[in-house]
């Protein structure tokens, strides 16, 4: 059964806490909380937990009997990505045939102390219709300027989120910091500043900016992508399947590169 939570006490906090997943969906609730129609938490069975947020759905601790039911939901929702456990993905994938399962890899960011010189080009509170700009120009299909500054500006001013750039060129967010664990995605360099380095010395010295703080910095890589943090010397940690809808494929895949922190 699924079943919408519309109280703080029914959500499981502490469940979402333990895992990459978990962490993402316990970010948005600190910045959303339960009352907004566009982000809201369901119960799926006796453990698992579901947040649909936008078009995209994250499920945690779903049991393989709930397979069935969470594919109704998904169907019913019609999101672009799903991202959920293992064997249910599984199990999703053969009931929905509109979906493709993407393999996705989680790359813990590995600290540089050579990139320690790379701060002095570090703008921490840049314009955010500058961050848009050079998102804009590594993903055309990214959401209009207003919902985008919407959802960034209220992850940020509630401390959930924090955008960067370097040399005005490249940008980065730190998506969430859960426990000392910082999700970091939306990563982007403009056209002109491509095959400069950017964003690997930027990517670099944000690892050894995190670590100093005795903080675990990870990035989601789909195999577009997966061979440069590879190279950069980023340490894999867990390999996963995403399931993503395949009608528009183009669109729906720049979207979830954006989503997930490919440059």
């Amino acid at each position: 059964m699924i079943k919408l939570i519309t109280k703080e006490c029914d959500l499981n906090t502490y469940a979402l806490r333990k895992t990459w997943r978990g962490r993402k969906m316990y970010s948005m609730y600190k910045a959303y909380g339960l009352d907004y129609p566009f982000c809201q938490f369901y119960s799926v069975g006796a453990d698992g937990i579901l947040l649909c947020f936008n078009s995209t759905i994250l499920i945690v601790g779903a049991d393989e009997e709930e397979a069935e039911d969470l594919a109704l939901f998904i169907r019913m929702h019609a999101p672009f990505r799903v991202e959920c456990n293992e064997p249910v993905r599984g199990l999703l994938s053969g009931m929905l045939p509109e979906y493709a399962s993407l393999h996705r890899t989680t790359f813990q960011l590995m600290p540089d102390p050579e990139a320690q010189s790379a701060e002095e080009f570090v703008e921490f509170n840049p314009s955010l219709e500058e961050v848009y700009r050079i998102l804009q120009a590594g993903f055309p299909n990214l959401q209009d300027y207003g919902l985008w500054l919407t959802d960034t500006s209220h992850r940020c001013r509630h401390g959930v989120s924090h955008v960067m750039t370097y040399k005005g060129s490249t940008t980065a967010t730190i998506m969430f910091d859960i426990d000392d664990h910082v999700l970091v995605g939306q990563v982007a360099t403009l056209p002109e500043a491509r095959g400069l380095g950017h964003a690997r010395i930027f990517l670099r010295w944000l690892a050894l900016f995190l670590a100093q703080f005795g903080k675990t910095a990870v990035l989601y890589a789909l195999d577009i992508r997966e061979s440069f943090y590879r190279e950069i010397g980023f340490r894999v940690l867990e390999e996963e399947y995403v399931l993503e809808r395949t009608e528009d494929a183009a669109d729906q895949i720049t979207k979830g590169l954006l989503d997930n922190g490919h440059s």
